[in-house]
């Protein structure tokens, strides 16, 4: 008799903890989310979770210390752990998307793909090659080639065009961010800023408009844009432009050029954003990664970080940011001793802690208007 009542208990219990845990870490199976079907997302290596590393296999990306704090091994992501992506597809309760060059079937993609690749610019490598960037510091891996991605995704999973709108109607896009990439193979030239850097913003956002529009004229009734970055406040930038002229920083220390143009970029992308023309059913959300960062970045402790790793990368090759060449991170860096206290990852991307708190206000506000969760909520 005592033991059958033991026995109980534990049951009882063991049930108990279980439905706790699943009320603080939702599966990820689809089906579960009442919002979203699907998820597709577009972009560069902020997004990316293993195309460009599928492509090209011998880089650092896939070896330690990369996706070491989530997934305890490298995954192709150029993070620690999980990108903002991932943490928009667990909020939806959908699994974390398949990078699509890692996929075959419809069965695959059901519930969403992931298109990004590292590098990806808005503009052509045709238009690079006319402007003397030749294909071997370019990737070919533009958002026109991941639109051609997306058509061959939705014809798996639709075989008549009321099916594939049907498909698309129920998705949830995230389109990039697209912009930095661009601007980065002039500046990485030094290619003069007035003449030809700043004229790139509006043949940028005049691709992602197309886009936009490509995916709102085959269906899409929700999409998200991220704006860029504050390129002034990442490590690897702050190393390379870096000034003795104190004028040319912020009060935290990030460069005033670089954050002024990015917030040109923004103020372009958000202007176009709002004279797409689109139906009363169509949303179309401007995602503020600029917004997000910066703030992390000015009040570190506030959200949970070390009052020295705003500006220092956690993984790195050593000199005042601990990034003094692109792309430095490998076995052998200098690496800290707890990424989730650092917001620069490897002085190009970000940590997962600070994905985390992007993705956080993306999803439910303040960084997004609406934001993502309020159009579950209807």
């Amino acid at each position: 008799m005592a033991s059958s009542v033991v026995i109980s208990f534990l049951v009882t219990l063991l049930v108990s903890l279980y439905a706790a845990g699943l009320a603080q870490h939702p599966p990820a199976t689809g089906g579960a989310s009442s919002c979203y079907a699907r998820l597709f997302s577009f972009g560069d290596s902020l997004t990316d979770a293993g195309n460009y590393v599928t492509l090209v296999p011998n880089i650092s990306a896939l070896a330690p210390p990369y996706g070491g704090t989530f997934f305890r091994r490298p995954t192709g992501r150029f993070c620690d752990g999980r990108l903002i992506v991932d943490f928009i597809a667990e909020a939806l309760r959908l699994p974390l998307l398949p990078p699509y060059l890692r996929g075959k079937t419809a069965d695959d993609f059901r519930y969403g793909a992931n298109l990004a690749v590292a590098g990806a610019t808005a503009l052509s490598p045709e238009f690079f090659k006319e402007k003397g960037l030749g294909p071997t510091i370019l990737p070919p891996y533009s958002l026109d080639l991941q639109l051609e991605w997306f058509n061959v995704v939705l014809h798996l999973l639709g075989s008549t065009e009321q099916e594939r709108k049907d498909v698309v109607a129920n998705s949830l896009f995230l389109m990039g961010e697209f912009g930095v990439n661009d601007y980065n193979f002039f500046l990485f030239q030094n290619r003069s800023f007035t003449a030809e850097i700043e004229s790139l913003v509006p043949r940028v956002i005049e691709k992602i408009q197309n886009a936009v529009e490509v995916l709102i004229e085959l269906g899409a009734k929700t999409i998200v844009v991220p704006g860029s970055i504050p390129m002034g406040c990442i490590p690897g930038y702050l190393t390379m432009f870096q000034s003795s002229n104190p004028e040319d920083y912020d009060e935290v220390g990030c460069i005033n050029w670089l954050n002024d143009f990015a917030e040109h970029h923004n103020r372009a992308l958000r202007s176009m954003l709002k004279q797409i023309p689109c139906d009363p059913m169509v949303t179309i959300i401007y995602a503020d990664y600029y917004g997000a960062i910066l703030e992390i970045t000015r009040n570190p402790l506030k959200h949970g970080f070390s009052k020295d790793g705003a500006l220092i990368a956690c993984c790195g090759d050593g000199g005042r940011y601990n990034s003094n060449s692109l792309m430095s991170c490998n076995a052998t860096s200098v690496l800290c001793p707890d990424p989730s206290r650092r917001i620069s990852w490897d002085g190009l991307h970000y940590t997962e802690a600070a994905y985390h708190l992007v993705a956080r206000g993306v999803l439910d506000g303040p960084y997004a208007a609406p934001s993502i969760l309020s159009k579950c909520r209807c």
